[in-house]
């Protein structure tokens, strides 16, 4: 007897070229092909799931932000960091060359503005750039907005995409204000430094990527000077424990599923959502191409909206205490308790 072996989810690409840039971090520029681009079209600030070999455990899924911008760039690029102890930007770093060939989820996230014509105040720390640069460029692309960007780092060879930000910088007829935080010479960033700065730029969105500590000291930091949560944006990432590449099994049909009906991309779908599973199962069982990366309830890309009916909501530490209580669910985790159920991507 013959079995078949489940497609993997997600996509092959090739590597177009690597970037070394700096000591310990490459960018990695991704060779869409035609048939791929719509479904590889991103956001500002949105990310890619990538599958790395393990001769551990076969595979692990890691997410890196892209570093280019949908507005101002024909190309993908990713920017990979090494870490001490990071076996994926380890594998990447090491491995990775012009001609090899990555498999990778669609772009998503949600760390992306929704309008790119406000004033910007971004936080990042080391490779923390990466998805703020993103939006930085997007914005100065296609506005007349002004950004300013506190970017931290160890010392002046861990600066990330320098050259970069001292070209758009003189570029940006004085639009783009950048202030280099190096640990050699001040320190790690402290309260004061952070409010000084950003009471320069009061009324402003602020976007913040880095590591923990940096993340938390922003973030205490805005809200010492009164701003609200709601004005705050943090990316944060962590490791996938699951495999999202995983196709799901089979979804067994029960006696007791629900209705549920899902708006996605304009289309309309009815479909029975069993009690045990979850929707984006629900939707690649029925071949919909569903928004989603992680599959474990941290990242985000699943998040739609319930407008009918009632739902376990499972780990939800994707979402804010407002995204709630304005009705969001996220579909990776999400299983069905009322008899009819609507929802909205």
């Amino acid at each position: 007897m013959t079995h078949t072996i489940p497609r993997l989810l997600g996509h092959p690409v090739g590597v177009r070229r690597v970037i070394d840039e700096t000591p310990d971090t490459k960018s990695i520029v991704l060779d869409i092909p035609p048939e791929l681009q719509e479904k590889f079209s991103y956001r500002p600030g949105q990310f890619l799931t990538v599958r790395i070999p393990s001769a551990r455990t076969g595979s692990v899924a890691r997410c890196y932000s892209l570093a280019s911008s949908p507005h101002t760039d024909d190309e993908l690029k990713v920017t990979v960091k090494r870490t001490a102890d990071g076996y994926g930007s380890n594998w990447l770093c090491d491995n990775i060359v012009e001609g090899a060939q990555l498999h990778v989820l669609p772009p998503s996230g949600t760390f992306t503005p929704g309008d790119l014509t406000d004033d910007f105040l971004l936080f990042a720390a080391g490779s923390g750039i990466t998805p703020v640069i993103s939006i930085l460029k997007s914005v100065l692309a296609q506005s007349k907005s002004h950004v300013a960007l506190f970017y931290a780092n160890r010392d002046d060879q861990s600066v990330i995409f320098d050259a970069e930000l001292h070209r758009l910088r003189d570029t940006a007829d004085g639009r783009l204000s950048v202030e280099h935080w190096l640990e050699t010479d001040r320190g790690l960033p402290n309260a004061t430094g952070l409010a000084e700065f950003a009471r320069r730029f009061p009324g402003r969105d602020a976007y913040l990527c880095g590591p923990a500590p940096f993340m938390a000291a922003v973030r205490n930091m805005l809200s010492d000077i009164g701003m609200d949560r709601s004005r705050i944006h943090a990316e944060e990432f962590s490791s996938l424990s699951g495999d999202p590449f995983a196709p799901a099994a089979p979804l067994a049909a029960t006696g007791n599923a629900s209705t549920v009906v899902v708006r996605l991309d304009g289309e309309s779908h009815t479909l029975s959502w069993p009690p045990t599973a979850n929707l984006v199962d629900v939707l690649l069982d029925a071949g919909i191409d569903a928004p989603f990366s992680c599959r474990e309830g941290e990242c985000g890309s699943c998040m739609c909206a319930l407008t009918a009916g009632t739902v376990d909501l499972g780990r939800i530490d994707a979402l804010d205490p407002d995204d709630v209580v304005d009705g969001y669910i996220l579909a990776c985790q999400a299983r069905p308790t009322s008899p009819t159920l609507e929802v909205d991507f």
